[in-house]
């Protein structure tokens, strides 16, 4: 972080534990006291320290902080009027429309690979053209796998994704298809598409990153190697595209793309998302928090792979039975609660077993 800095001579950087601020220090005047670089940055330490970053004054923000603590500082950014490059698909998920409500039109700009092929396949036609859009899913590791087989998965075999090298919650959403059934509510946030013209298929090359199809019957697809660089520059350059960002797919070579449906018995999460999402108010925040939870007690051996879904919709239905707040009524303060609450309710389970 500190080469970084120097190197590109920003203004502040920050750090959300606190007890990094001195050891940040002191490597960013050694490393500009190495490079010959007088000014140094000034450093802001602490949980909110994210979110005075992203409301400073800039065009684009990227948020690619994994999971609920991406809200605040989406929020600032909106409130800020800078270009929101969202990566963090959590914060729009469980903000929902109290999020969506401060984002002036195109100020969202979606960075997931699957949104950002939807954003350029929407280009082919009008909104009211489109008959379905149809996320892509790699499948992860388990796709082929048995139930009985799910139920002794280690960590180990759930951190060894096929395809994508991500950090160990979202490869873990990733093999459980937890991370597609958000992408279902970020998709219907982002492009104000009823969720059930909002399909998944299963493609495990990732070649394919969605595809949008129209009334007339014809599928526009977005087709690139799985790489994110090609997202990420389009977030930053949106909605201009950044020549040679990414390598293109190879058409000299052979290759084979197929495509599967998602086995809803093996993979909840998926048809758990759109009930959710169709809810919306302040259910998809229970759920994600749930889901936090229930990941880091997999990781942690104190939960098996099957028990990450039993533990998340358990919570889900005392959230929407117990303190549920609706769309209409929600707020900032409601999600953040709703997300706390969701957490405390999933170790409380946790702590009694059973999962």
């Amino acid at each position: 972080m500190a080469e970084q800095a120097i190197s590109f001579g920003v203004q502040k950087v920050a750090v959300a534990d606190a007890d990094a601020e001195q050891k940040l220090s002191e490597l960013l005047r050694a490393t500009a006291a190495r490079i010959g670089v007088a000014s140094l940055p000034i450093v802001i330490a602490g949980p909110e320290a994210a979110t005075e970053i992203a409301g400073l004054d800039c065009d684009v923000v990227l948020n690619g902080i994994t999971g609920a603590a991406g809200l605040m500082p989406t929020v600032a950014a909106l409130k800020a009027g800078s270009q929101l490059a969202l990566a963090n698909k959590e914060s729009l998920v469980i903000g929902g429309r109290a999020v969506t409500a401060l984002a002036k039109p195109g100020q969202l700009v979606p960075v997931d690979s699957e949104h950002s092929a939807l954003a350029q396949c929407l280009r082919a036609g009008s909104f009211t053209e489109v008959r379905k859009l149809v996320l892509t899913a790699s499948g992860g590791p388990f796709r082929n796998s048995s139930r009985e087989q799910l139920e002794s998965v280690t960590a180990a075999q759930a951190l060894d994704h096929p395809t994508w090298s991500m950090g160990p919650v979202v490869t873990v959403n990733s093999s459980t298809m937890f991370n597609k059934g958000l992408e279902i509510i970020e998709a219907h946030l982002l492009f104000e598409i009823p969720f059930e013209q909002i399909d998944v298929v299963v493609h495990p090359q990732s070649v394919v990153h969605s595809m949008v199809e129209f009334v007339d019957g014809s599928t526009i697809a977005q087709a690139s190697p799985p790489d994110m660089h090609l997202p990420i520059a389009l977030g930053l350059g949106w909605p201009d595209r950044i020549a040679n960002a990414s390598n293109a797919c190879d058409w000299t070579t052979a290759s084979t793309w197929t495509f599967e449906p998602v086995n809803d018995d093996l993979f909840p999460a998926v048809r758990m998302a759109k009930r959710v999402g169709q809810f919306a108010g302040t259910a998809p925040a229970a759920m994600n928090g749930a889901n936090e939870v229930a990941v880091a007690a997999f990781l942690a051996g104190k939960i098996s792979y099957l028990g990450i879904m039993r533990l998340v919709q358990a919570v889900v239905e005392q959230h929407i039975l117990n303190g549920f707040v609706s769309d209409e009524d929600m707020t900032i303060d409601d999600v953040l609660n709703a997300s706390n609450w969701s957490m405390q309710c999933a170790q409380q389970l946790l702590d009694e077993g059973g999962f």
